[in-house]
């Protein structure tokens, strides 16, 4: 055999291995597309899953309409059997994650049993759709449909109502639906599930017993990512210190609880007494609107709530001033957010028949000019749940200020209790 003959076998040798190499190191690369409702808050759902690549919002399995955003939503087309789904293109790495995987994310992420709605979003373009692009996974979501119609037979819900079909288009949505929940950090995530699961985790079973007693504040979180609900803990609910206990809870994990608001929208505060919803606030809340609520829930029609959000003022010696007037050593907190206020070794005695201090507890309260009733007068406020406090006065021991606080919107801790 001639030098050049070999050269060439030896090239081709070389050329089929290296296509073979490459084909070993790209065919583990699969794409699905999925649709179930808003494509929102399920593109940051399955881009939490390790090993996905990639989710892109898209509409898929349309025609005779232009497949863009405000074609699908207009009216005419919002029953109309032709229109596109809005779907999530998920790239993803078999080797790393598998489709029964995201399958399974996939159902215990929404209601599978709606017709073309999912929680207030009704239309052809939020059907429950699964498109595949192989005959393998076809036959894994058929596998997964099957089981998951069991499991949700046994609790109760009713028929899967998914269309599986094969993908015949797709086009990529508009720019702005591209990781929207991160270009909007204001809101609520839509948390659609049922509360059915494949598997039973620990977290299933969180014991609500103690819910069932007395007062409580519940947030409803979401079982995948959500920045609102994110948002919500470093703005609000992680510095809550308040006497009424507060607990998380995904839509899976009601169990025992009498709870009449949604349970997809995440995050939403709902304010239970002995176990059963008063009233709710769904979405993400300001903590000036948090409080408000919540002063209203523990407070209700009182003489404090008066004082907390209408600036009213307590009755001179009214009986938590003569409840406090004498407390050992301790801190005065706030009544809703728990913060403290007021130290003791700051208080003195005025005789105006209000709680009198020197000074508060560094950057626990702030000032405004109030002008009401024809005085000028210096209004004093909590920094942390913005409620109303009393006033500061010039007139104080040794040149001091006076801290004139109502009694009513304060709570007690001994030294003891907080240390």
């Amino acid at each position: 055999m001639s030098l050049k003959v070999k050269f060439l076998s030896f090239f081709i040798v070389f050329l089929f291995a290296t296509q073979n190499l490459v084909a070993n190191q790209t065919n583990h690369i699969q794409t699905i597309y999925l649709g179930s409702g808003c494509f929102w808050g399920a593109e940051k759902g399955y881009e939490k899953l390790e090993g996905v690549i990639n989710a892109e919002s898209g509409y898929a399995n349309g025609y005779g309409i232009s497949p863009n955003y405000r074609a699908i939503t207009q009216f005419k087309n919002k029953y109309n059997e032709n229109n596109f789904a809005e779907v999530v293109k998920v790239t993803f790495n078999r080797n790393e994650i598998s489709l029964e995987d995201i399958l399974i994310h996939f159902f215990e992420s929404h209601d599978p049993t709606n017709l073309n709605r999912q929680g207030n979003d009704i239309g052809t373009q939020y059907r429950s759709t699964i498109l595949f692009s192989s005959e393998s996974q076809k036959q894994v979501a058929e596998e997964l449909m099957d089981a998951y119609q069991i499991l949700l037979i046994d609790g109760g819900h009713g028929k899967i109502r998914t269309k599986l079909e094969p993908l015949d288009n797709f086009y990529l949505a508009e720019d702005y639906h591209q990781d929207y929940l991160k270009k909007n950090p204001n809101g609520y995530c839509p948390d659609l599930s049922t509360g059915i699961v494949f598997s039973k985790k620990p977290k299933d079973f969180l014991d609500n017993n103690s819910l069932l007693v007395g007062k409580h504040i519940l947030i409803l979180d979401s079982q995948s990512y959500c920045p609102y609900c994110e948002k919500l803990k470093v703005d609000v609910t992680n510095e809550y210190k308040g006497s009424i206990p507060l607990s998380y809870r995904s839509s899976d994990q009601l169990h025992g609880l009498q709870i009449d608001s949604p349970t997809w929208a995440t995050p939403s505060v709902i304010f239970l007494d002995n176990g059963k919803e008063v009233f709710a606030y769904q979405g993400y809340i300001e903590q000036k609107d948090f409080y408000r609520i919540l002063g209203k829930f523990k407070l209700g029609n009182s003489e404090a709530y008066d004082v907390a959000f209408n600036k009213g003022t307590d009755a001179r010696f009214c009986k938590e001033y003569e409840i406090f007037k004498n407390t050992p050593d301790g801190i005065f907190i706030d009544k809703l957010s728990g913060d403290a206020l007021f130290d003791t070794k700051d208080r003195f005695v005025s005789r105006s028949g209000w709680l009198s201090f020197t000074k508060p507890v560094d950057g626990s309260v702030y000032e405004l000019p109030d002008n009401s009733y024809g005085m000028r007068r210096i209004e004093i406020r909590s920094t942390s749940s913005d409620i109303h406090l009393g006033h500061v006065f010039d007139d104080g021991p040794n040149g001091m200020p006076r801290y004139c606080i109502n009694a009513t919107v304060l709570e007690f801790k001994s030294r003891e209790e907080i240390s």
